[in-house]
């Protein structure tokens, strides 16, 4: 599983960081492809990276200022030049209808794949596909806001062959019901219950992704033992009241969300356009300081989120 922060900035782009945009890779499910926000020149940023945009299959929004919904349009066009045919699923807060189908019809855009826009009406579950799933709940922003919890599946386990063998089961067809049956019958009679013949499962990942809010119990829960956070940061902590009046969060109350949800690792993007390098290192400092399993994001950044042990 990769992430690959195409924006990394809150509010406009400056010269070091467009604004915002996640793409999430999963090179273990033939290289399927999700974003993340779609703030403006996202497609710019996409030229730059390994990200294919004729994988993508899901594009989530957090919420619809436009640092993180003006560059929709373009990725949703190019993505039809570049011969894409497959379904696009849209997925954010009510007016994101609105918005895509006015955007498409006013510029004369014509998508060649289907898209499908979900709107969220309320928190729970969004969306599944084979392997994950993804729920959301309702942030604390200026407008309507929405943070995301994406949960893997369980990884069914391995087919202990030598053990099958012992048993006098060779290869061949049968051995695709051991991963899809409880109990296996075999030619000569006997019964076989198939978890005796599988290793154990292993735990799917589960990942974070909180946009635009000040603290608030919904990130938390979102975050619950999450193995990796992404979570704003678009202040330091000297500017609490500042982040507070624009329903943002700082680096210190990320990290504390962070430490309070046990989770495994935290990254911070979304950072203002005041901030200078200097800046930005004490703002990951900060955040450090509460939980020292703390990233700071940057533009074109690519963080792994392996799969756990087969213990």
């Amino acid at each position: 599983m990769d992430f690959t922060f195409l924006g990394t900035g809150a509010g406009m782009p400056a010269k070091e960081r467009n604004v915002t945009s996640l793409a999430m890779g999963f090179p273990e499910y033939d290289g399927d492809l999700w974003l993340f926000d779609c703030g403006e020149g996202t497609q710019r940023q996409i030229l730059y990276t390994s990200v294919r945009m004729t994988k993508l299959t899901a594009i989530f929004v957090t919420h619809l200022h436009g640092d993180h919904l003006f560059g929709l349009p373009g990725i949703l066009g190019s993505r039809s030049f570049q011969g894409a045919e497959t379904l696009l699923t849209l997925i954010g807060p009510v007016g994101l209808r609105e918005y895509v189908e006015t955007s498409l019809k006013l510029s004369g855009t014509h998508l060649h794949y289907p898209i499908e826009i979900r709107e969220i009406g309320q928190n729970g579950p969004v969306y599944e596909n084979d392997h994950f799933q993804v729920e959301t709940a309702e942030l604390d922003h200026g407008i309507q806001s929405f943070g995301y919890r994406i949960t893997e599946k369980d990884i069914p386990g391995e087919l202990l062959v030598d053990k099958l063998r012992m048993n006098g089961v060779e290869p061949g067809p049968i051995y695709g019901e051991f991963k899809s049956k409880e109990w296996v019958t075999l030619p000569d009679g006997r019964q076989l219950k198939t978890s005796d013949f599988l290793s154990q499962k292993r735990k799917g990942r589960r990942t974070a992704i909180i946009g635009d809010t000040r603290p608030c119990a919904s990130a938390l829960r979102l975050a619950d033992q999450a193995d990796l956070l992404v979570h704003e940061s678009t202040f330091r902590n000297n500017a609490l009241k500042l982040a507070h009046d624009y329903h943002h969060s700082t680096s210190v109350q990320a990290a504390e969300i962070a430490k309070k949800a046990n989770v495994k690792k935290l990254i911070l993007t979304h950072l203002s356009s005041r901030y200078q390098k200097a800046d930005q290192l004490a703002l990951l400092a900060e955040a450090k300081q509460i939980f020292p399993q703390s990233n700071l994001a940057s533009d074109f950044s690519v963080f792994h989120l392996v799969r756990q042990s087969k213990d």
